[in-house]
């Protein structure tokens, strides 16, 4: 009896905990999703199937104001927050990475606003990749940022942000002068290099774990006068040719081609054993007829390709569109899921790759990736070499660590039916592919990680998304979020307790610049 009497004051102490926070949320004014509720479950819904997590409440502010009252009514209530901008976190961290958290989904946020005389905008977090794209372009401007249009920009610039025009003008995280954010304890701030510098740097690289961002402060770029997307493929390549041509780009990127030349290589499943299909995707946004010339030194290297073409018709918003797959106006594209998992690294540009490492990769996949089961690909992303905007930065300028990398492999295997269940030999599959690489390289080989690709089995997170950075950033952590309210699996981990930090005045949007609204919605 005493056990049950047990069982029942536990049970009425989460109703009434639950209760508490959906009063407080009604009284805030926030539109809430609460377990059971109708639409429960496509709110809750993760964009890998691989996850199935039950927020406490799926809430959907309009304003930062709202936004702090779902902070502080959760941190009243000692729940966890998070934020969720597009929703495609690899491992659902926009739906908590765990049952019990309180998320704020963002999509009723996105006004855009641009201002004429500084070519600046306010973007807030709930906006994605392609509306922002179609946005700016309006005004003749641009930024660096992903190819996935459905992609939300609020996690995007969170965690680095790499897109092919990172190389002429850096990371998505690099154009923003100003982020304006909700803190742990509720508070509106507007954080600057200057003001906030701390939460500034650590917002940029490490953003979930400090506030949920409403909205960032960007310098914007001239769109490109002239754009082609590039694509060549090499089918059923062998594995000791595509280790010599994957070895071969490594080198052509070390040599240092132009900015506007972007790219990555795109592996795939050969038709028989042995063989990989090898491909290039990319773009160049520099003069007309100037990118077959820039890439001709590699090229010259490589056997003759199977496929070869230019795509597009000259603009830059075209190549956008071609790069992107999905439409760029996201309401208009239905909301996709799949069901994979993935994982990545860094190598660093002063410590290549050497050619033993890239044939193993390479017989690797002709082999292995052959014989599995799961629908995979592989993509080397690059983004450094001398020209690149990325590496002006130095590694602790942001919170975002791996400036000095040369490529950032995406490796990526989907169940064969992208649907639940994930096959076990995935897991192995990919963490066999991964160490096709690293084994083949030298004990001290310092490669990192990218948190956007996030790997929630991967081993000592912490050094390979963070580095040297990590305790930085939990000296930060202490102090601005000392009861880990904004906590997720792999959020930045704190040392101690301390007290609540001090109240910082809320930012007033400055009214004497002429601007207007680039909204797309």
């Amino acid at each position: 009896m005493f056990f049950l009497q047990i069982l029942v004051f536990i049970a009425s102490s989460i109703s009434s905990v639950s209760a508490d926070l959906k009063e407080n949320l009604k009284l805030a004014g926030v539109r809430s999703v609460f377990p059971g509720d109708q639409n429960y479950a496509s709110a809750s819904k993760a964009y890998n199937l691989r996850f199935t997590f039950s927020p406490a409440a799926v809430t959907f502010p309009t304003t930062p104001g709202q936004v702090a009252s779902v902070v502080k009514a959760a941190h009243n209530d000692n729940y966890n927050v998070v934020p969720r901008g597009g929703g495609h976190s690899y491992v659902a961290n926009g739906l908590g990475g765990k049952t019990g958290s309180v998320v704020v989904d963002m999509s009723s946020m996105k006004a855009m606003k641009f201002f004429i005389t500084t070519n600046t905008a306010v973007i807030e977090t709930g906006n994605r990749l392609g509306d922002v794209a179609l946005a700016l372009n309006a005004v003749g401007r641009a930024l660096p940022h992903g190819t996935c249009a459905q992609v939300g920009i609020g996690g995007h610039t969170a965690f680095g942000g790499y897109g092919f025009t990172s190389r002429q003008w850096g990371l998505a995280l690099d154009p923003i002068f100003a982020i304006n954010a909700v803190l742990a304890d509720g508070t509106i701030v507007r954080a600057t290099k200057a003001s906030h510098p701390d939460l500034f740097w650590s917002l940029k690289g490490a953003a979930p774990s400090f506030a949920i961002t409403t909205s960032i402060e960007v310098n914007t770029f001239a769109a490109p006068s002239y754009a082609t997307v590039i694509k060549y493929v090499w089918k059923d390549m062998d594995s000791t040719t595509a280790g010599k041509s994957m070895f071969s780009f490594q080198e052509f990127s070390l040599s240092g081609p132009a900015a506007p030349f972007a790219g990555e290589l795109l592996l795939t499943r050969g038709s028989k054993n042995g063989s990989v299909t090898f491909g290039f995707v990319g773009a160049w946004y520099g003069a007309k007829g100037s990118a077959i010339p820039t890439m001709q030194p590699w090229l010259d290297k490589m056997p003759r390709p199977s496929t070869s073409e230019l795509i597009g018709n000259g603009s830059y918003i075209d190549s956008v569109a071609h790069l992107s797959g999905t439409p760029l106006n996201t309401p208009s594209a239905p909301l996709t899921t799949d069901t994979f998992y993935a994982k990545s690294l860094m190598t660093p540009e002063k410590d290549p790759m050497t050619l033993e490492a890239c044939t193993s990769f390479m017989e690797y996949l002709s082999t292995k990736g052959f014989s599995s089961k799961t629908d995979w690909f592989a993509q080397v992303e690059l983004y450094g070499g001398p020209n690149s905007k990325i590496r002006e930065f130095a590694n602790d300028a942001t919170s975002f660590l791996r400036r000095d990398t040369l490529f950032t492999f995406q490796l990526y295997a989907s169940s064969s039916t992208h649907k639940p269940p994930y096959p076990e030999e995935g897991f192995s599959f990919l963490d066999g592919m991964a160490d096709s690489v690293t084994l083949k390289m030298h004990s001290g080989w310092n490669y990192g990680a990218y948190p956007n690709y996030i790997d929630e089995r991967l081993h000592n997170w912490q050094l390979r998304y963070f580095g040297a950075n990590y305790r930085r950033l939990q000296s930060i952590k202490d102090k601005l979020d000392p009861h880990n309210i904004f906590m997720f699996p792999q959020s930045i981990e704190l040392t101690k307790k301390v007290t609540s930090p001090e109240p910082t005045p809320i930012f007033v949007q400055d009214s004497d610049q002429d601007s207007f609204d680039i909204s797309t919605t």
